[in-house]
């Protein structure tokens, strides 16, 4: 490990994200592999298949993201939409207000 590795928090370094995904590999493997020893009652026929939590599992959070995504581009803003000096001002004493203030800084 060089002075630069070290200096990184330990989650955010690159040796320590790739043990973090062997180790999570190798657990969910062993996981899904844990079926072939213990049986599962489907109560519906299709989720007694091998490996069916698993895909279930995965594709549930691919379409919670691919959601979220299209959420986000349907709720998104546009950067300066909190933007002050956007704001149309109709009232003229409040203008005067802005312009005192303004002079006051």
């Amino acid at each position: 490990m060089n002075e630069e590795e070290k200096q990184l928090h330990w989650l955010v370094r690159p040796s320590t994200i790739r043990k973090l995904w062997i180790g999570s590999s190798i657990i969910l493997a062993l996981t899904v592999l844990t079926q072939t020893v213990i049986y599962v009652k489907g109560y519906f026929g299709v989720d007694a298949w091998f490996g069916f939590g698993a895909v279930y599992g995965f594709v549930s959070c691919l379409l919670m993201v691919l959601v979220a995504k299209l959420l986000g581009f349907f709720l998104k803003r546009p950067e300066n939409y909190y933007d002050e000096s956007e704001q149309p001002v109709n009232n003229q004493n409040s203008k005067s207000a802005l312009e005192e203030d303004n002079n006051a800084i």
